[in-house]
C-alpha cells in the first residue's frame, strides 16, 4: 500500500488552480457545486449557430500580458492561469524554486484546431493568399503548446510537453506529474488538464453529425446525466492544474496537503472508435484499487466520467455495478450536469470539484435528474441535492475516452 511507501515516494496535492465555467479558484468552484450552480450558457459559434457551451470567464490578464494572449493560444491562456493560480494557492516562494526541477504535464484531448479554423476562415477574405497567413501558426497549433506557453510565462526549464489522451488526459496529466516525480525527474510538478475545445466549430459539427449535441431550451439543464431526457454533450472549455510534491517535500516546507494520491490506472478498450467498453472500464477502475491497496468498499465518492450520451453513461454504469456492487458506504456524482464536458481538462476539474469533501464532509450532486434512466439507478447515486456525508477519506475518479482510452485517479485524505 502507499501508506508503507517511504515519504520521498509518496505524492501529494499541496495546490490547486483553476478557470471553471462556474468558477475561477477551488472555493468559487465548490461553492457553485454545492449550491447546484450551472456554468452552462447559450453561446453561438461559426457555422453551427446557437448552441450551448460551459464558458470560463476569468481574467486574462492576471498572469499575461495583453501581446501574449494576442500572440498565443486560448489553451495556453487556462494553462497559464491555472498554473500561475496553483503555485499562489501552494505558498510555493516561487523565487527561490530551481525552475530546471519543476516539470509540466498538462493532458489535452486535441490542439490546434482552434488556430488552424480560424486562420483559414481569416484567409478566405484575401482569396485564400497564403502571404497573409500568420506567422504564429506553427507554435499556436504544435502539440506541446499549451505546456510550453506555461513554460516561458513562467521560466521554468524542467521538462515540458501535453499528453494527449482524449476526455482521459485531466487524470493522465496526474498520473504523469506522479510517475515523473517518483522517478526524481523533478521535484515540482504541474499537472493536470486545459481545454479550449469551445472554440472550434468542428467539435460541434461532429457531435452534432452523431446525434450527440445536447440541446435544452434551458441551457443550464442541457448537460443532464443518467436523466432518461438525456440528449448529449455539452461541450466546455477550462483547465485545473495541481502543484504535486513529494510528500517529504511538503512537510518539510509544512504545506497545507488537499490530499495523497494512492491509486491510478489507465487502459484501453480496443473495442471502437468512440464506443466504450464496460468491462475495460471496470478493470482500469479494479487495477487503480489494487494499486492503492483499497477494496471497493473502501471509496467514499466516486466521480463519474458520465457525459451524458445514452450509449457512454449506460457502459460507465455497467462497469461500476460490477466493481462497487457489495459497497453499500460509495457515493457516486457528475460535474459534468454542472459544467458540461471540458474534454482534457474534464477528469482535473471534476477531481478537483469534490476534494473539498474532504473537508466539508458532503458529495455534490448530480444535477438535471428530473428522471431517472433506471439503466442508469446506481445505488448510492447522489442526485440534485448534495448529500451529508460525516467523514471522506477516498476519491476515486473516472475519466474516459474516444479511441477506447480509460483512465482513473484514487485520492485520500491525509
Amino acid at each position: 500500500m502507499p501508506a508503507d511507501l517511504p515519504d520521498h515516494q509518496r505524492v501529494v496535492i499541496t495546490g490547486v488552480g483553476l478557470t471553471a465555467p462556474n468558477g475561477n479558484n477551488l472555493p468559487e468552484f465548490r461553492e457553485a457545486l454545492l449550491q447546484g450552480r450551472s456554468g452552462v450558457r447559450d453561446y453561438e459559434i461559426r457555422y453551427i449557430g446557437a448552441t450551448h457551451a460551459g464558458v470560463c470567464d476569468f481574467d486574462t490578464q492576471r498572469h499575461q500580458s495583453k501581446k501574449d494572449v494576442r500572440r498565443g493560444t486560448r489553451a495556453g491562456s487556462v494553462g497559464v492561469y491555472a498554473s500561475n493560480e496553483a503555485i499562489l494557492d501552494a505558498g510555493i516562494e516561487w523565487d527561490a524554486v530551481d525552475t530546471s526541477r519543476v516539470g509540466i504535464y498538462l493532458g489535452v484531448t486535441e490542439h490546434g484546431n482552434v488556430e488552424t479554423e480560424n486562420e483559414i476562415y481569416e484567409l478566405t477574405g484575401y482569396d485564400y493568399d497564403v502571404s497573409f497567413w500568420s506567422h504564429h501558426h506553427n507554435p499556436r497549433t504544435v502539440a506541446n503548446n499549451p505546456a510550453g506557453e506555461v513554460a516561458l510565462n513562467m521560466g521554468i526549464h524542467g521538462p515540458h510537453y501535453t499528453i494527449g489522451a482524449a476526455c482521459a488526459a485531466g487524470n493522465a496529466g496526474l498520473i504523469q506529474g506522479l510517475q515523473m516525480l517518483r522517478l526524481n525527474e523533478c521535484d515540482l510538478a504541474l499537472a493536470g488538464g486545459v481545454s479550449e475545445s469551445i472554440r472550434t466549430f468542428g467539435i460541434f459539427a461532429s457531435f452534432k453529425s452523431q446525434g450527440a449535441l445536447a440541446h435544452h431550451e434551458d441551457p443550464t439543464k442541457a448537460s443532464r446525466p443518467f436523466d432518461v431526457a438525456r440528449s448529449g454533450i455539452v461541450v466546455a472549455e477550462g483547465a485545473a492544474v495541481y502543484t504535486l510534491e513529494r510528500l517529504a517535500d511538503a512537510k518539510q516546507r509544512d504545506a497545507k496537503i488537499y490530499g495523497e494520491i494512492v491509486g491510478y490506472a489507465m487502459n484501453t478498450d480496443a473495442t471502437d472508435f468512440v464506443l466504450p467498453n464496460n468491462e475495460r472500464q471496470a478493470e482500469c477502475v479494479e487495477l487503480a484499487l489494487r494499486r492503492a491497496g483499497l477494496s471497493a468498499n473502501q471509496i467514499d465518492i466516486v466521480s463519474t466520467h458520465a457525459t451524458g450520451t445514452s450509449s457512454g453513461d449506460l457502459q460507465e454504469c455497467k462497469a461500476l455495478r460490477k466493481v462497487f456492487k457489495n459497497s453499500a458506504n460509495t457515493r457516486f456524482n457528475n460535474t459534468k450536469s454542472f459544467i458540461g464536458h471540458a474534454m482534457g481538462a474534464a477528469g482535473a476539474l471534476e477531481l478537483a470539484g469534490n476534494l473539498g469533501s474532504f473537508t466539508d464532509g458532503q458529495c455534490h450532486a448530480t444535477i438535471n435528474v428530473d428522471d431517472l434512466d433506471p439503466d442508469c439507478d446506481l445505488p448510492g447515486l447522489v442526485l440534485n441535492e448534495p448529500q451529508e456525508f460525516g467523514s471522506v477519506n477516498y476519491i476515486l475518479n473516472n475519466s474516459f475516452g474516444m479511441l477506447g482510452i480509460n483512465s482513473v485517479v484514487i485520492v485520500k485524505r491525509i
